[in-house]
């Protein structure tokens, strides 16, 4: 194939200004060397962007020559190839072996998520309840929540499915408003993996076990949609503020990113919420002397959580003297106080499933609403779990 045509075609494949300006300059030049002086750099680094695009190039099943000119759809890259040859070496046949691009099918999730979040109707300003206590902040703490997951009770101990995760998350949040003080701020935070299952096949996005799964992906999403739009109304009708976290996790780190970005989109001209829509897998919220950290716990344990969060938020770990962290991931109950602050492990609401069951991975159910003052740190706390919404 020509040089100049061959070059011309890692266009398709270009992420920068700079990779294009790259190409069109060998396009131009016709070699790396004049492509370099024209535009001033060395042709070393002309050859460094010219075997990146090429590395990207082949993924999608362009590398002429190792006679592979049939590209892959935007979200997949190519397996591999197996190629029939003539006597004369001619290619007579070619089959192309694709898979899902998982990571730029997630980069092209959230470019859609943006785009959509634009033109989504946004959530009318509602009225604030009355003032209360302004130096008292309520924690909503839930964690894998597994919504769509499926548990029949003669396997797996307890019946679970969608209808019941419904039902279940706004009973509990219904006892814990009634049963928590009345402050003006609120945080809800959902820990992640509230979804157990992240896109149209029901497995796990790096693994790929195959799941217990109750429903549709997209009657799921819309479950979920409404439950929050529900728990976010009750909430509002508490508390002057609310603030939300919808962390990062390992069952549903795609859809973690489209409710972040929707709820920020939906609730863009609601003064009273906040919507922590940051791509990390740590968060933080500052309430006065208090700093609450969370994090799923799919990259990092308990016992060594407390540096992580010290290091990501210095000054606010310097400016504030009471430090609580929160995590869920392994469905158990566990406190430790270290020399940095308290860190917590949270059950689960969710009954178990088939595996946790089969595998004796057994837990306790329930939630909390942790109450901190702005002062002297936490001050008291509620705890419900399934049995206490029965009835």
């Amino acid at each position: 194939m020509d040089k100049k045509i061959e070059y011309i075609k890692l266009l398709d494949f270009c992420k920068t200004d700079r990779q294009r300006q790259v190409v069109n300059a060998l396009h131009e030049e016709g070699s790396q060397r004049l492509a370099g002086i024209s535009l001033g750099i060395s042709k070393s680094t002309v050859s460094t962007v010219v075997e990146r695009l090429q590395t990207v190039a082949a993924r999608r099943g362009w590398s002429p020559d190792h006679d592979m000119t049939k590209t892959v759809p935007e979200g997949f890259h190519l397996k591999g190839t197996s190629t029939l040859y003539d006597k004369e070496g001619k290619q007579v046949l070619q089959w192309s072996k694709t898979n899902i691009d998982h990571k730029r099918q997630q980069e092209l999730m959230e470019e859609a998520i943006k785009a959509l979040a634009e033109e989504i109707p946004k959530a009318k300003k509602t009225k604030a309840p009355e003032a209360s206590q302004e130096n008292l902040i309520n924690v909503y703490t839930i964690t894998d929540y597994h919504f769509g997951m499926l548990s029949w009770g003669e396997e797996a101990g307890e019946d679970w499915d969608t209808d019941i995760a419904e039902q279940t998350l706004l009973a509990w949040f219904s006892q814990a408003i009634k049963l928590s003080p009345d402050t003006n701020k609120a945080v809800f935070a959902n820990i992640g993996d509230f979804l157990h299952w992240d896109g149209f096949d029901a497995v796990t996005p790096a693994s790929k076990h195959v799941l217990d799964a109750d429903t549709r992906f997209q009657k799921l999403v819309r479950v979920v949609i409404r439950v929050i739009r529900q728990v976010v109304s009750m909430l509002l009708h508490k508390h002057q503020e609310l603030h939300i976290i919808m962390a990062d996790a390992n069952h549903d780190p795609a859809s973690g990113v489209w409710l972040r970005e929707f709820l920020s989109a939906f609730y863009d001209n609601e003064p009273r919420i906040t919507v922590d829509n940051t791509a990390d897998s740590y968060y933080c919220h500052v309430f006065g002397k208090v700093s609450l950290f969370w994090h799923h716990g799919h990259k990092k344990k308990p016992e060594s959580i407390d540096d992580v969060f010290v290091s990501k938020f210095r000054s606010v770990f310097g400016d504030t003297k009471f430090s609580y962290a929160h995590m869920g991931h392994m469905h158990h109950d566990k406190l430790l106080e270290t020399n940095l602050m308290t860190v917590e492990q949270h059950r689960t609401l969710a009954a178990n499933d088939a595996y946790a069951s089969r595998g004796g991975w057994m837990s306790g159910r329930g939630a909390k609403v942790i109450t901190y003052h702005s002062s002297y740190g936490e001050v008291s706390r509620v705890s419900i779990t399934p049995d206490m919404l029965k009835g």
